[in-house]
């Protein structure tokens, strides 16, 4: 072949040719090369601002310059409406039913067992005069208790219940009237005489007035419940039942918050917050519960979608310094766990070596 370099042994000797593909030129090796250290340096900076030193800074100034882009536009700007319902309808779904939801509900059954770790009294928590303005705002609402209970007259079955219960009431009368009159000369003999007679009207399940009244269905029954309903409706509105209920908080206020573990045992109590939690966890997969979420969310956006998030903050009496602040303490650990495992690294370069290897990037590098 002699000494001669002509154009197809230049491709030959740098593997390439036709068939081969285009050669890279020196000059798109440099651009590829200035490209992965331009990436290197990037993720270099980035990391820099995320050490131990910089980290509360970077988030401070991340959060307020959110803060501040967010002030110039109204929630119901930012936020599509039917994206949040759909997202609440799918959270009321999916999340009670879940595994992570059981976990807290145990949680929760282990904290109403045994109580607060550290017993207080109930009074430093609550303040007796709002526990005075939640009674009597209670006591107001009669009324609306007394055409509730009206309603409970038109189960046949409660009419039962509520039968049973007044037949239990008058034979305890009955019998302290007996135990008292057996103290008195001469009355003694007059009650008996109409406790045996009326004695003789008892039933199969021998419970004298109970069995009688008890057994009675229908219009005694409708009766018996709206009786009933008559006594609880008038205490209600006793002035004394008030002053009853708040005597019964200053006994209860001085008492240490404590568990219900000596009360109930806590397979007992366990099985009363499991059916609680399935019972919450269906309805709020239902379609209906997805209605009342939509009605919530529609109601949100009436009252707060024409504010700013500053505004809203505001309105929740929430500092926008102090929400930045609380962001700035609770990064910290989740960035150290990331950069010390060295997946925050790899999820950095993950996000930015797209745009420094684009034919694009690499196209202006080698110009």
């Amino acid at each position: 072949m002699g000494g001669r370099f002509d154009g197809d042994q230049r491709y030959a000797v740098c593997g390439a040719g036709p068939g081969y593909g285009d050669p890279m030129t020196p000059r798109a090796s440099r651009a590829t090369d200035l490209a992965q250290r331009l990436l290197d340096a990037q993720v270099a900076y980035h990391l820099s601002l995320l050490t131990d030193d910089a980290l509360e800074a970077t988030v401070s100034q991340a959060a307020e310059a959110l803060l501040d882009a967010a002030s110039e536009h109204r929630l119901i700007d930012l936020v599509d409406r039917e994206t949040v319902t759909g997202f609440v309808a799918y959270l009321l779904q999916t999340v009670p039913g879940s595994a992570a939801a059981v976990s807290v509900v145990q949680i929760g059954t282990d904290l109403v067992v045994d109580g607060p770790p550290e017993p207080f009294p109930l009074a430093a928590a609550v303040d007796r005069a709002q526990v005075d303005a939640l009674v009597t705002q209670a006591l107001a609402l009669t009324p609306a208790i007394e055409r509730v209970l009206d309603r409970f007259a038109e189960s046949p079955l409660v009419g039962v219940v509520a039968s049973r219960f007044m037949g239990r009431i008058v034979a305890e009368v009955v019998q302290a009237n007996q135990a008292v009159a057996s103290r008195v000369p001469g009355l003694g003999p007059l009650v008996s005489f109409g406790t045996s007679t009326a004695s003789r009207l008892k039933g199969a399940a021998d419970k004298q007035f109970e069995a009688i009244i008890g057994d009675t269905v229908g219009k005694g029954g409708t009766y018996a419940v709206r009786r009933l309903n008559r006594i609880l409706v008038d205490t209600l509105r006793d002035p004394t039942t008030r002053e009853a209920a708040l005597q019964v908080w200053d006994h209860l206020a001085v008492e240490p918050v404590a568990g219900f573990g000596a009360l109930a045992s806590r397979d007992e109590i366990a099985a009363l917050v499991s059916a609680g939690h399935e019972l919450v966890a269906t309805a709020t997969g239902t379609p209906y519960a997805a209605r009342l979420a939509e009605a919530l969310v529609d109601g949100f956006f009436e009252w707060f979608g024409g504010y700013t998030l500053v505004e809203l903050l505001d309105a929740l009496d929430l500092c926008s310094a102090d929400v930045v602040d609380h962001l700035a303490l609770l990064t910290p650990r989740l960035v150290a766990a990331l950069r010390d495992s060295g997946d925050l690294e790899r999820l950095l370069r993950a996000h930015l070596e797209p745009f420094f290897t684009s034919p694009d990037v690499v196209e202006l590098l080698g110009r």
